[in-house]
């Protein structure tokens, strides 16, 4: 039997082993997670530490654990003195292992995929016990851009269920990437009967990763971007990368429509090629159905793209309301399009009076032109070119011959310049001859045997006759006789060998005027003049006269004196050169105004055209002696 004494001391000498045992424990440290790029060197550091004091021995080994189990395959040890690198295993020829005082560092090159896996690092003490880590390397690839692919049809927002909109696929990442959709920048989460996400993963060594977006479109997605994001793992980081973006091809219901007119630019006039255009919300743009509202049966061609309608050479019976109904079967079919088109006219201008209008000296005339028009018109009347009136009506005054004329209205539609017309009215004004000038008695004088011309003119409707009655002379003869409507002239050559009374008879068949030439035959050696001038004619001529004598009685007093000397005979010729007698030409204008005259009818009158002078002229030659 033991002690008791003894039998104390056991456990004191326990508690004093245990106490040694604890105070020469040793511990490893070494990190979790070692992460590295795929071919890049990945170093695994492990550090050991005793509590008390440093062993004499001491055994660091690498595990590894195999891959596909959960047994652990050793690759490294190291008893103090060697290092010995275990054959016939996946890290016999890219590691190595860095001996450091109080640790380890494990470094494998050019990593692989398979090195993704957990590594332990046993540290052995003996006496100071055993310690280890677990430390996983992490392997990270980072994949190529991802590629993004709309469907190439259209999408019907009526679907029922959410249709295929875009795949979108990242190859080659590790570890597994994530891909997320975007609308409108926006992440799209799925959801039951709106939004659904397929995803195909693959893998050789890499991962690929495809998905499919499918969801239910509305119409306001016309306008959406859809896009894809690619989330894949990097050392100590998460990164991202973004596809472009696409849009896709949406169908909707049309529930409006609007109808225009595309040409002709401004207000539409008879004549004019109408093109009216019709355009509705709902996409594709369907075909659209024309006609007016006052027929809607009548269906009107459009063109081939069915949603122009093209009207040529409108008249006013084509102006009305226009509609188009698109030919969508999931449109309401009271969706339609309308305008207003208005085809604006302007009818042949009407004169009144019409054609010719004949009227009395003196008396007053209105005309008028109108042309009915949708539009405000403006007229403007001209005679021979020459503006003389404004307005629709055009009043004639107290008419006199030189009112008679065509008279033309032009009517314009200011707001629409291509649209206008005309007429016109032929004035015609009657009355008796009247006498151009102020004088129907002239009276003047002429040399004997000299010719005098005497002019007749006058105005009057009909065309007066002019009838000559000259006494005093058998020789004469008339060098003009012109006439027109309302205009006669005449002029006789008459030669002078007695005093001349000449008569001009101007008649139509409403009245006679009659003017007279009194010519007074002077003998040609006798000086003569008309009017003012012969004062002045015989003061020139008397002077002349005079000198000429004395230059005589000189030359005759030299000769008698022989102070003049002459020829053989003594005597020289001296010729006097024939005096020249100039011819005076005298125009006498009567401006009196003529009176009317009874009516009567001219005798051996003849009607032929006249000329635009209005002065009555009588024209005297007579020689003028010096």
């Amino acid at each position: 039997m033991t002690p008791p004494h003894r039998a104390s001391l056991l456990p004191l000498l326990l508690q004093v082993f245990l106490f040694a045992s604890v105070q020469t424990k040793v511990d490893v440290l070494a990190p979790d997670n070692v992460e590295v790029f795929l071919g890049d060197t990945a170093e695994i550091p492990c550090r050991y530490n005793f509590t008390k004091e440093h062993p004499t021995f001491i055994m660091v080994q690498w595990f590894v654990k195999a891959e596909g189990s959960t047994s652990r395959v050793r690759i490294f040890y190291w008893d103090g003195q060697n290092k010995v690198v275990d054959n016939n295993t996946d890290y016999s020829n890219n590691m190595q292992v860095i001996i450091e005082s109080h640790g380890t560092v494990l470094s494998i090159s050019d990593v692989r995929l398979l090195d993704d896996r957990e590594f332990y690092c046993q540290v052995n003490g003996l006496a100071a016990g055993m310690d280890e880590r677990k430390t996983h390397l992490r392997v990270f690839a980072t994949p190529e851009p991802p590629v993004i692919e709309g469907v190439q049809t259209g999408i019907s927002v009526t679907n029922e269920l959410p249709s295929k909109v875009a795949s979108c696929e990242v190859r080659n990442g590790f570890p597994k990437p994530n891909i997320t959709w975007y609308r409108n920048g926006v992440p799209l989460v799925p959801s039951p009967g709106y939004v659904n996400v397929l995803t195909l993963v693959t893998r050789s060594e890499l991962f690929s990763v495809q998905s499919t977006l499918e969801y239910k479109v509305q119409k306001e997605d016309k306008d959406s971007h859809f896009s894809c994001e690619v989330t894949f793992s990097v050392p100590a980081a998460i990164r991202t990368l973004e596809s472009s973006s696409i849009k896709i091809t949406v169908h909707y219901p049309t529930t409006m429509a609007e109808m225009w007119k595309e040409l002709p630019k401004g207000l539409v006039k008879e004549g004019d090629a109408v093109e009216l255009r019709c355009q509705s919300d709902g996409n594709p743009p369907p075909p659209f159905l024309f006609n007016r509202e006052q027929e809607p049966s009548r269906r009107l061609d459009s063109s081939s793209g069915g949603d122009v309608l093209i009207l040529t050479e409108v008249t006013r019976k084509d102006s009305g309301i226009y509609q188009c109904h698109p030919q969508d079967p999931d449109a309401p079919h009271t969706v339609k399009g309308e305008m207003q088109l208005t085809v604006h006219y302007l009818d042949p201008a009407v004169v009144v009076p019409k054609d010719s209008e004949f009227m009395f000296r003196g008396e007053n005339l209105t005309a008028t032109c109108n042309a009915l028009s949708s539009l405000k018109t403006s007229t403007v009347w001209y005679k021979e070119g020459r503006r003389v009136g404004e307005g629709h009506s055009l009043h004639l005054y107290d008419a006199t011959y030189q009112t008679s004329g065509e008279y033309r209205c032009e009517v314009t539609v200011p707001s629409v310049p291509s649209l206008h017309t005309s007429g016109s009215v032929h004035i015609v004004v009657q009355g008796a001859p009247q006498l151009v000038g102020l004088e129907k008695e002239v009276h003047l004088k002429e040399a004997e045997g000299r010719m005098v011309n005497l002019t007749c003119e006058a105005l009057g409707h009909p065309t007066p006759t002019v009838f000559w009655n000259i006494r005093g002379s058998e020789n004469w003869q008339e060098l003009v006789s012109k006439a027109s409507d309302h205009m006669v002239h005449s002029m006789v050559s008459v030669k002078v060998s007695a005093d001349i009374v000449a008569t001009c008879n101007v008649s139509n068949d409403m009245g006679l005027e009659v003017k007279s030439f009194h010519v007074k035959a002077v003998p040609r050696s006798a000086p003569f003049s008309t009017g003012e001038g012969n004062g002045v004619i015989l003061l020139v001529i008397i002077p002349c006269l005079l000198l000429l004598a004395i230059f005589g009685s000189i030359i005759y007093f030299l000769h008698k004196t022989g102070r003049f000397p002459c020829g053989r005979s003594g005597k020289q010729e001296i010729t006097k050169e024939k005096t020249t007698k100039d011819d005076i030409v005298v125009e006498m204008k009567s401006d009196g105004k003529a009176e009317d005259a009874v009516p009567l009818k001219a005798v051996n009158g003849e009607k032929k055209s006249a000329n635009g002078n209005h002065d009555n002229q009588a024209t005297r030659r007579a020689d003028q002696p010096i």
